[in-house]
């Protein structure tokens, strides 16, 4: 028995709807070759090609799997394992001839829906697998009724009264059942980078960064937020110098596999506290203000004033801290450590420079060191560029050897990346330890003001230099040579140039000028952030702060007895709705209400109706009691096995049930007449001990 060619599409289709959350991970050979196989198998079901043999599709087979291993070069995660699984499903089309490969094919699509999730955690893309799944379910319908009438229109209203049936104690469950951490995880880092900061800092690698507008965190606050110029996202310090490359002296310490805890709670945030809501990087940094203090156990302060993950952030991480916001003056400010001095390690850390390189720079350095003070150092580099015609670019010009001297003396145009580079550099060389601090500045208000949205074009570099006394300082040479940057954000800093997102086409904040749009991006925006903060950040901390705010509290002993009583209501309650539905069914049933009257007939004629009995066997019995009624009988048998065993039109059944209406209206006066004698019959028979 083949495929039916109806049922085959709706398989293709949910196919193709369950490839697109992968379009980003997937190579793209192996997309057009899940593409091909699909394809192929199709045109074979209308006739067009041949499906191969099985000679034919080892060898299909061993190609792509030779391609697979060149590509993955020995790399094996949770990334390339599912890859190789959508490799699997591809060829599996080739074999899919029978209505059982059609149900194996089904389960392993559903199992791929399953297998997005661990990739896109979106509400978009969590719609696109549920309609990918109720193509399925339609075509599991098609394949077991393939001639029923409006086959696909009545599927998708079951599967709409399902639904709706099944998301009340759905939705139940995923509130009150308990909500606890997995005996084993397997971590989902896959080895390759995200888009984001990195450890490292060359010079245009964060000018690169600033032409994505992909999300990097929100932060919801519980009073009012601070003031644009002051949201310095800390994330990184890097303290060695290597050439032109910034990097960290010292890596973070390697953690077991794992994923990270997800969590933060939900608990009303306070005066002083504030959530972030991360992408995931694949990295431990953490961001935070400032002066900030961990409240959530999924994120711990390690030093300097900055925060790790205890193992990567492979998926949407939501965590709490508490700061106090403190006025400072533009480009400069209080920031991280305050003891009283450094240790010499420390000093010889952030003095730190190669023996070569840069002679400009050092003579430079050496003038500045005539102010008399760290602080006047400071202050006569910050004037330097607010008065020389240094310029903030996306499109800064190539840098050679000795890039500092380059920018400083001739180029006079580069990112944040090169300015902060260069006033390390110069206050090193200066004698004043210093450090370059890679995070984020800004952020975009959401839809009402809700929270704040941080883009990767917000990504930032500045400086923290060691001033005894203060400790360490904010230094942004940023704020002095733009302090639009500072002050309002990239866009602005660079309209002028026109270089905002220029290589980005495709961004809605490309276009700031369309409002509508603009609109439209943050609301679409709002509702991914309130389903990944209730539906897929929603954990065991967030269950038990919800669970508190219920009238005598709750805890996973009450949590456990609650759902047990959820799950007895519903299946009572299921089972209620499917018996009166029966009931109903069967009354709205004209056929079956004409069978009980035929029943009822043939009771009063002394025939009563034997369990399990069939139309045609009834009709027998009474046409040997009352021979008079016999033709009518079996002619009204056989319209009742035509009606529940034939496929019919809809007029053709209308027609149909007139018919039985006239017949059991002539039975019914056939049998009245022969029990009052006046049919051929003559008289009443009594009848036999078997009915008959």
């Amino acid at each position: 028995m083949g495929l039916p060619s109806r049922a085959l599409v709706w398989l293709v289709a949910s196919f193709a709807l369950l490839l697109a959350p992968q379009w980003d991970r997937l190579p793209v050979w192996l997309m057009a070759a899940c593409g091909v196989l699909a394809a192929w198998r199709f045109l074979a079901q209308v006739g067009r090609v041949r499906l191969p043999g099985r000679w034919l599709r080892t060898g299909i087979m061993l190609i792509l799997v030779a391609v697979y291993i060149a590509t993955v070069q020995g790399r094996f995660t949770v990334d390339t394992a599912a890859s190789f699984f959508v490799l699997a499903v591809g060829l599996k089309w080739l074999e899919t001839r029978t209505p059982r490969d059609f149900y194996v094919l089904f389960f392993i699509l559903v199992y791929l829906a399953t297998v997005n999730f661990l990739f896109h955690q979106d509400i978009h893309w969590a719609v696109v697998n549920l309609l990918a799944i109720g193509l399925l379910l339609i075509g599991l319908q098609v394949l077991n009724a393939p001639d029923l009438p409006e086959g696909a229109q009545s599927g998708w209203r079951r599967l709409g009264l399902m639904l709706l049936k099944t998301l009340p104690i759905v939705v139940l469950l995923f509130v009150f059942f308990p909500r606890m951490a997995p005996l084993w995880s397997v971590p989902l880092v896959s080895g390759e980078a995200r888009t984001g900061i990195s450890d490292t800092m060359r010079p245009g690698d964060i000018s690169n960064l600033a032409q994505s507008s992909e999300r990097a965190f929100r932060a919801t606050f519980g009073g009012p937020p601070p003031a644009y110029r002051d949201r310095y996202w800390r994330g990184l310090i890097l303290d060695t110098l290597d050439g032109e490359t910034w990097k960290q002296g010292v890596g973070d310490v390697f953690q077991s596999p794992g994923q990270v805890a997800v969590d933060g709670g939900i608990a009303e945030l306070r005066s002083g506290q504030y959530e972030v809501l991360m992408e995931p990087t694949d990295q431990r940094w953490a961001f935070a203000l400032e002066g900030s203090r961990a409240l959530s156990d999924n994120v711990v302060e390690v030093s300097d004033d900055l925060f790790r993950f205890r193992r990567p952030a492979d998926s949407t991480v939501r965590y709490r801290l508490a700061f106090e916001p403190g006025p400072d003056e533009p480009g400069t400010g209080r920031s991280g450590q305050e003891a009283d001095s450094l240790s010499p390690r420390e000093v010889q850390r952030y003095l730190q420079l190669p023996s070569t390189g840069n002679p400009r720079a050092r003579t430079l350095a050496r003038s500045l060191q005539q102010s008399g003070s760290d602080a006047g150092v400071i202050r006569a580099l910050l004037t330097r560029f607010r008065e020389q015609p240094y310029y903030y670019t996306l499109r800064p010009p190539p840098m050679p050897d000795n890039g500092v001297d380059h920018l400083l003396f001739e180029a006079k145009r580069g990112f944040c990346a090169h300015y902060a580079g260069a006033t390390a550099f110069v206050l090193r060389a200066a004698g004043i330890p210093a450090r370059v601090i890679i995070g984020y500045h800004g952020g975009e208000d959401s839809v009402g003001g809700e929270y704040l949205i941080v883009r990767q074009y917000d990504a930032h570099a500045w400086v923290e230099a060691w001033v005894p006394g203060q400790g360490w300082v904010r230094i942004d040479p940023t704020a002095a040579i733009a302090p639009d940057r500072i002050e309002f954000g990239l866009r602005e800093a660079v309209a002028e140039e026109g270089s905002f997102l220029e290589n980005d086409w495709a961004s809605p904040h490309r276009y700031g000028d369309l409002a509508a749009l603009q609109w439209a991006s943050l609301q679409l925006d709002r509702i991914n952030y309130h389903w990944q903060r209730w539906v897929v950040g929603y954990q065991g901390q967030s269950q038990m702060d919800l669970m508190a705010r219920l009238p005598g509290g709750f805890g996973l002993r009450e949590l456990g007895y609650l759902t047990a009583g959820i799950v007895a209501a519903g299946l009572l309650a299921a089972g209620l709705v499917s018996a009166l539905q029966m009931r109903r069914r069967v009354s709205r049933d004209p056929v079956r209400r004409l069978l009980d009257s035929w029943h009822a007939i043939s009771s009063r004629a002394g025939v009563p109706v034997r369990a399990g009995e069939t139309p045609s066997a009834l009709a027998a019995r009474l046409a040997r009691a009352e021979p008079a009624a016999a033709d009518s009988a079996r002619r009204f048998a056989r319209m009742v096995n035509s009606h529940y065993y034939t496929r019919d039109s809809i007029r053709e059944r209308r027609e149909e049930l007139r018919r039985m209406r006239r017949l059991l209206t002539t039975l019914k006066r056939q049998l009245r007449r022969a029990r009052s004698g006046s049919g051929p019959m003559g008289g009443r028979r009594t009848p036999s001990k078997d009915g008959t």
